[in-house]
């Protein structure tokens, strides 16, 4: 069957789906300035976090130009509601202790570098330029959360089971990330993207590795969510990080620093 989506509609969707994850990340590890582990960590996380809503404006910034209604980046961030969003579920999940956090943005980091990795052979140019940026953070973003993953999952016996206990909730949520959807398809076929499922053996063999040096298990099941996030179907905790992220944009429209 014919795909009723035209490629424009479909890249449109893809950059704010690329975006979103993003600036929720980014939003997520910025609740972290000031509450850090140790002083380091702190400055570390919060860096990390610059980088994702670095990449998250450009991200939007190209939605915003392929749609063609004039709206910016902060239009796009600020004036849509969480159905509106496109972000994995995982990536609006609270931060919980530091094990949480990690796990959650290692469990994102190995999809985001195979995803950003593919995106480098795209036949758009705008995407490969995004792309090309992007990947040289998130190769430090995977490996500062890599050591992480293996510090605390190999270290004490209250750091194991943290981290098990983390990797055990966030898990469920991996379905999403490497299911493919119709707008995947139709960019796989104009040769904008990839299909997430093609990404999946890479990410997990670097999972995998990972969890093995970490002497943390690997969960039994993934559950699928059907695409859940991608279609705007969020958990409740997406609607109150947008309350808070978007209060002073709607409180003044149109206000600039």
């Amino acid at each position: 069957m014919q795909s009723s989506l035209s490629p424009n509609h479909a890249l449109f969707e893809f950059a704010l789906f690329m975006g979103d994850n993003g600036l929720i990340c980014g939003h997520r590890l910025s609740e972290w300035t000031g509450h850090g582990p140790a002083l380091e960590q702190d400055i570390a996380i919060t860096n990390i976090s610059l980088d994702l809503i670095g990449q998250a404006t450009s991200w939007l910034n190209l939605a915003g130009e392929v749609e063609g209604k004039g709206r910016s980046a902060d239009d796009l961030a600020y004036f849509r509601s969480d159905r509106q969003y496109r972000n994995f579920l995982l990536t609006e999940q609270p931060n919980g202790d530091w094990a949480m956090t990690i796990v959650r943005q290692f469990l994102f980091d190995c999809f985001h570098f195979e995803m950003l990795q593919a995106l480098l052979n795209s036949q758009d140019e705008r995407v490969v330029a995004i792309a090309a940026k992007s990947i040289k953070e998130v190769v430090y973003h995977l490996r500062y959360n890599s050591e992480w993953m293996i510090r605390l999952g190999d270290g004490t016996v209250e750091s194991h089971r943290r981290m098990q206990r983390a990797l055990k909730e966030q898990w469920r949520f991996l379905g999403e990330l490497y299911e493919d959807q119709e707008l995947d398809q139709v960019l796989a076929e104009s040769g904008i993207s990839v299909l997430p499922s093609s990404l999946k053996q890479a990410a997990f063999s670097r999972m995998r590795g990972v969890l093995k040096e970490a002497t943390l298990k690997e969960p039994a099941a993934v559950t699928d969510f059907k695409g859940s996030g991608r279609k705007g179907i969020h958990s409740e905790h997406l609607g109150h990080l947008l309350a808070v992220m978007q209060s002073v944009q709607r409180a003044y429209p149109g206000q600039e620093w």
